[in-house]
This record gives structure tokens, sequence and C-alpha cells, in this order.
């Protein structure tokens, strides 16, 4: 039996069919890469905000928080207190120490944060940040600063820190150097005793030492766009301790989760903001 024969016109069409598939990916590769990369979405949030507790981890009540951060499934935290201060490595599920570097008794460990796979570490009134290797804890070197330190973060550029009073400083990771400094404010007023630090989508979060508030704050500018108020989070048997106060707090970008914590507190939670009217002052 004989063949058909293909007549030879085909071939020419499907030759410019397929020519019109390829240009049409290539434009498409083109304009995808055009396409600007995602960016986190800014909290809506009004000038109050609570929380609803969304779940809750074991926590070492034996630590004094200083520091806390979120990493690649582990927490960082760095605990105080003179003659038990230390750096630690921490499966939240648990709470379980995975690795963990004692302070001599001299220096009282503060804020922590991270930056290009370093771990850096404050001291209270010993103006000296401890330089260590994210991923075995070896000792690289420590600076100084001028001021006492208390919070720690960074904006992926440089470190930020705050020393209990209304300034944010930006110091060059490098040297110590303070490069710029920032008031905070809400409603036009000073917001003293600033203290542990997160950086998220580009917001500053910050402790308000023995307060159970957080100010959500714009870094540029230094004005307070949230007061957080986390009444009733603090556990039963930290209340008689004054000092036992809402210390700690950890974002998981990935999985847009916010963690907090506190000084010497048995729980870490897990909690989702949510706008509220002014709270009522405590009595």
């Amino acid at each position: 039996m004989k063949q058909k024969r293909i007549p030879s016109n085909l071939f020419i069409i499907l030759a410019v069919i397929g020519l019109v598939v390829v240009l049409s990916l290539l434009r498409y590769s083109d304009a995808a890469e055009d396409l600007p990369l995602p960016t986190a979405t800014p909290m809506v949030l009004g000038d109050y905000a609570g929380y609803q507790i969304v779940n809750r981890f074991p926590h070492d009540a034996d630590c004094y928080t200083q520091g806390l951060f979120y990493l690649d499934g582990f927490l960082y935290e760095s605990c105080g207190l003179y003659g038990k201060s230390d750096l630690r490595k921490v499966a939240f599920e648990d709470g379980k120490i995975l690795e963990q570097v004692e302070l001599e008794a001299q220096f009282f460990a503060e804020g922590l944060t991270h930056l290009d796979g370093l771990l850096y570490q404050l001291t209270w009134q010993e103006g000296t940040a401890f330089v260590y290797n994210l991923e075995d804890f070896e000792p690289l070197g420590r600076f100084s600063y001028s001021t006492e330190g208390w919070g720690l973060t960074t904006d992926g550029a440089a470190l930020i820190l705050s020393d209990g009073s209304n300034k944010l400083f930006w110091l060059d990771p490098s040297t110590g150097f303070s490069l710029k400094e920032t008031h905070v404010t809400w409603k036009e007023h000073p917001i003293e005793y600033l203290n542990e630090l997160e950086f998220i989508n580009g917001e500053i979060f910050a402790n308000i030492y023995l307060s159970d508030q957080i100010a959500r704050i714009d870094p540029e500018t230094g004005v307070v766009l949230t007061m957080l108020d986390l009444s009733g989070l603090r556990p039963t048997e930290n209340m008689e301790v004054q000092g036992e106060v809402l210390n700690g707090i950890a974002y998981d970008e990935a999985g847009d989760r916010l963690f907090v914590t506190g000084k010497n507190w048995p729980w870490l939670y897990e909690i989702h903001l949510i706008p509220i009217e002014e709270p009522a002052p405590s009595l």
C-alpha cells in the first residue's frame, strides 16, 4: 500500500506555528522577570490593638528573657541577670535547649539579633556586644558602644539598639559606631523604656519595660503607629515579681506568625493582633 505524501506547505505551516509558540514563551519569560517581587502587606491596625491567643508553647521559666528571635524553625534567646546570662538555641515546640553558651559572671546579657550569618548579643551596662557564628555559636569577637544595651534588632543592613530611653540607635555591625538615631513618640510625646525589639515587615516592634504594651514604630519617623495592649497575657505565677514582665518578640516571616513571652515566663505565646478601642487605664 502506498504511503500518503504530506504536502510540503504543511511543513511550512507547522514551522510557523512553532516559531509563534517559542516567541510567545520568550515574551512571557521576559515579562515575568520584570514583575516586582511580592512584598509583605502592612498590618491594618488603628491606634490600638489587642490580641487573640493562637497557640502556646513551653518556655524555660529560668530564662530572664532579654532578646528573642525566630529563624528557620528555631528560637534564639538571650537570657539575662548577672551570673545567669547565656545565649541559646531552642526548639520552640517543646522548649528544649539545643545549644547554649554561658557568659562570664560580670556580664548581664541583653538584646539579640542575627545578620549575615552572625549573632549579635548586647550586654546591659558593660558596653560590650558579643559576636558569634550563627551555626555553631563560636565566639568571633566583640565591640563596644557608648550607651546602655537593652533591645537589639536589624533592618538587614544596620543593627538597631534601644537603651531604655525613647531613642533608637542604628549601629554599624562591624564597628558598633552609631550611624543615626531616632526619637520615638506616641501622640507627640516621648515614649521611654523601649526594650526588646523586633523588625517586622519594615516596622519596629518594641516592648515597653514594666508594662503590658508593645509599640509598633515607623522606623523613619519614630512615630508609634499602634500601641499593642497585651494585658492579661502575663501568667499568674509571674505577677508577684515586678520585673517578670512581658519581654520577648519573635516573628516567623515565612509563616506570618508572631510570638511573645516574658522574663521567667513558663509559656511562649503565638498571638494574632486585632484592632481595639482605646483600653481603659489600669489602676
